[in-house]
């Protein structure tokens, strides 16, 4: 397929890249209106208690999907005519909107509630309204109606806060994060494509071709959100990923035919074996990420499955990409690939001449990875004690769930979660709710029991039944509306003085979780806290199967194309020990909120989705890396015990064994190094997004893309490979046979285009 790739793009450039065009109009036409219909949510498992009390909630006591909170504070207090007149509005605008069920306030609902919706020093006070329409269009609705009421008044300051405008409020900010990211990832990557190519014309043809993967995945989204809910957060991963993937895989393709040019190889003759073997790299290296970008797919959360959908995408057409366009625009520019060189001008401004060619032996990358197998023990010893030591913080790891604290300060939404936080008795983001389902022939003085249990369970304020509200297992009051009969079942709040993520909060939902159901009834738990709790099993439990289903594909894809059970060992342990060092980090910075927690608002834990998320993505692009790398040296081996004697004594195994790695290195070091700082400008480029996760998913990723580039590439693979010797390459006889049979090489036959003639791309040998 390659080598018919190849000879179309020698016969008919022009139709390829034209098709290409077309193609990538109408995919960015149909593609980069997505945003509008992505939504900020997915980080709840649908199929976990709390979603289905949740749904309850919303079909049987009209609670909302979503809840939007409007903070009113006045000077003279929430009982001055200006605080009331601008209340009375806000109610009014909200309540005759078509996509609310329920509005209470501090200032129309009963003594008892309203003290609850009021600021401990009178100042302020709260309207809360339920907003319908589901995950994705109730945070929609909110925006709408705060855009319409939410604005100050004659000295009273209002403010839009609560779950709805924190996810509208993502969205919105996470839209402008894109378009920063952009601006500063394009132009900082295609400098650095300058300064690798020299050449304008080479720099400019990897940027196309993420051009094209970017927005040929924008529009796969779209057309998946017509069947299922898509996270907006995958617009930045297709994004980077885009464009690093694309610079990735052109480079290693133009790499590789100049090297074809520079060995002395016909033009004709070079592009068919560069796509023979860097592009058959590319295909496999693509397959390995699409793999482990898919496995998210097993995690019920859509904010996950949506990184799948993207990842999978660009991954698709970043190598198709690269290998059907990248070949017919080197052939049509021809010897114009390197013009517009800014480096010679650069030379004859600073009085020097041209480069002389250099002998292999002479690369940087050959002496130094000399260097390192004479030292190898050490040296392996010492980078594999840094990254253990990088990534110890991460045992301590607590998992949260996203709040308002993600967006910056700034947000409206923010600031009022502070309020509820600092300046409110009650905190409703604390409060959980208990459902019971089937509540048929339950007396009330059985729910008044039950009700009564909860309120003796530590750190719960108090518990709102539908006979009462409970305190200390003691009556203290009549219910509130946040409690309810209808249809056969019931709901009841408990007002919980646990701070959220903290050890006494997980506590407190064991223990009230322990409490007996109403004459033995089933009931389900709602609230932050329990969706956290449901979020992280839903997580944990399936991750064993994600983790080695990984494991599995990436062994077999690298017997495939080693031949080896050892290498793809290695590069599995190596890997994970690369990514516990960013994981490592991701807790030092974020959750314990060193370094200024990157200016972001630390609150003691991580998003779970999101190192189960860069453990996907992070291994996968690893593997980028890996199959480069290894494939190169496996060419060379087989080269030189191809020139070699048939037999050889380990001495012997583990010189050629060293001089296959340093040839290996020595011909795509350069490539990766480049390509890793050019990956990690497109992922350090989400560093400025304003939401903390996404902020932390950027410095996570470039944090492994770094290491494993330098420590892992450049110290830790030499060093293993010179230490295990020829037992690099051992594999069971069975396995042997096998891979003889269905294996893949980079160095397979290739045909010269007009001629039925097979040569031998490793040997360059007629047969």
């Amino acid at each position: 397929m390659l080598r018919r790739i190849a000879l179309l793009a020698i016969r008919a450039p022009r139709r390829v890249l034209a098709a290409a065009a077309v193609a990538m109009v109408a995919a960015a036409v149909f593609g980069i209106p997505v945003a509008k219909s992505l939504s900020a949510g997915g980080f709840a498992d649908p199929a976990s208690e709390s979603s289905q009390a949740t749904q309850l909630l919303t079909d049987k006591f009209d609670q909302g999907d979503m809840q939007m909170l409007v903070a009113i504070t006045a000077p003279d207090g929430v009982d001055s005519p200006a605080a009331k007149a601008a209340a009375a509005d806000i109610v009014g605008a909200i309540e005759q909107s078509p996509h609310t069920s329920t509005v209470t306030s501090a200032w129309t609902a009963p003594p008892e509630v309203a003290a609850g919706l009021t600021s401990r020093d009178g100042k302020s006070g709260l309207i809360v309204a339920g907003m319908t329409g589901g995950e994705n269009m109730a945070q929609k609705y909110a925006k709408a109606l705060a855009d319409e009421v939410v604005h100050d008044r004659d000295g009273v300051t209002v403010r839009a806060g609560g779950v709805a405008m924190v996810y509208a409020q993502i969205s919105a900010q996470s839209e402008r994060d894109l378009l920063l990211m952009e601006a500063i990832a394009i132009p900082l990557s295609f400098l650095v494509l300058v300064w690798v190519f020299g050449g304008l014309i080479a720099a400019a043809l990897p940027m196309m071709i993420g051009a094209f993967a970017i927005v040929g995945t924008m529009s796969v989204l779209r057309l998946i959100t017509f069947g299922t809910d898509v996270s907006i957060f995958a617009l930045n991963l297709s994004t980077a990923m885009g464009l690093a993937l694309a610079i990735d895989y052109t480079l290693l393709i133009i790499s590789r035919y100049r090297d074809e040019l520079a060995d002395g190889v016909p033009r004709e003759r070079a592009l068919i074996r560069t796509m023979s073997t860097a592009g058959r790299t590319v295909l496999f290296s693509a397959v390995t990420v699409a793999l482990s970008m898919a496995a998210m797919l097993l995690f019920p959360m859509y904010f996950l499955k949506s990184f799948a959908y993207a990842g999978v995408a660009t991954v698709a057409f970043a190598a198709f990409a690269a290998v059907v366009i990248t070949p017919a625009a080197i052939w049509i520019l021809g010897e114009r690939l390197d013009s517009l060189d800014v480096r010679k001008p650069l030379r004859r401004l600073f009085g020097r001449g041209e480069p002389a060619p250099k002998p292999v032996e002479r690369l940087f990358w050959y002496r130094s990875t000399k260097m390192v197998t004479r030292r190898a023990l050490p040296i392996g010893l010492a980078v594999v004690v840094l990254l253990l030591a990088l990534g110890a913080p991460f045992l301590s790891v607590k998992w949260g769930f996203p709040d308002d604290r993600v967006l910056p300060k700034s947000a409206s939404a923010h600031v009022v979660g502070d309020e509820l936080r600092n300046d409110y008795a009650e905190d409703s983001a604390t409060a959980v709710s208990v459902v019971i389902p089937n509540a048929d022939g339950l007396t009330p003085n059985v729910i008044e029991r039950y009700a009564a249990d909860l309120s003796r369970v530590a750190d719960v304020a108090a518990v709102s039944a539908p006979t009462g509200t409970f305190v200390g297992g003691n009556r203290v009051g009549p219910p509130s509306a946040a409690t309810g009969v209808a249809e056969g079942s019931a709901f009841l709040t408990i007002s919980s003085k646990a701070p959220l993520f903290s050890d006494g909060s997980d506590a407190q939902l064991d223990a009230l979780h322990a409490v007996a159901g109403p004459d033995g009834r089933a009931v389900q738990f709602a609230g932050v806290a329990q969706i956290n709790r449901d979020s992280v099993d839903a997580i944990t439990e399936r991750l064993p199967l994600v983790l080695g289903l990984i494991a599995v594909i990436t062994f077999g894809l690298l017997f495939l194309l080693t031949g080896s059970v050892v290498l793809p060992l290695k590069a599995i342990v190596l890997n994970v020990l690369s990514l516990a060092a960013a994981f490592g980090a991701l807790v030092w910075i974020f959750q314990e909120g060193h370094l200024s927690a990157f200016g972001t608002t630390p609150t003691g834990t991580l998003v779970a989705n999101m190192p189960v998320l860069l453990f996907c993505i992070a291994f996968g692009l690893s593997m980028d890396y890996e199959v480069f790398l290894v494939a190169r040296i496996r060419e060379y081996w087989l080269k030189m015990r191809a020139d070699g004697p048939a037999t050889l004594t380990r001495a012997e195994a583990r010189a050629v064994n060293d001089e296959a790695v340093a040839m290996g290195l020595a011909r795509t070091g350069r490539v990766i190094t480049a390509a890793a700082l050019v990956m990690s400008i497109s992922f350090a480029a989400l560093i400025a997004a304003q939401v903390s996760f996404m902020r932390m998913f950027g410095v996570g990723l470039t944090l492994a893309i770094l290491v494993d580039a330098t420590l892992v590439r450049m110290l830790l693979v030499p060093s293993f490979m010179h230490l295990m010797g020829g037992w690099n390459w051992w594999a069971p006889k069975p396995l042997t046979r096998l891979h003889q049979r269905i294996g893949i090489s980079e160095s397979g036959p290739e045909v010269v285009a007009g001629r039925h003639r097979l040569v031998d791309a490793t040997e360059g040998r007629g047969t």
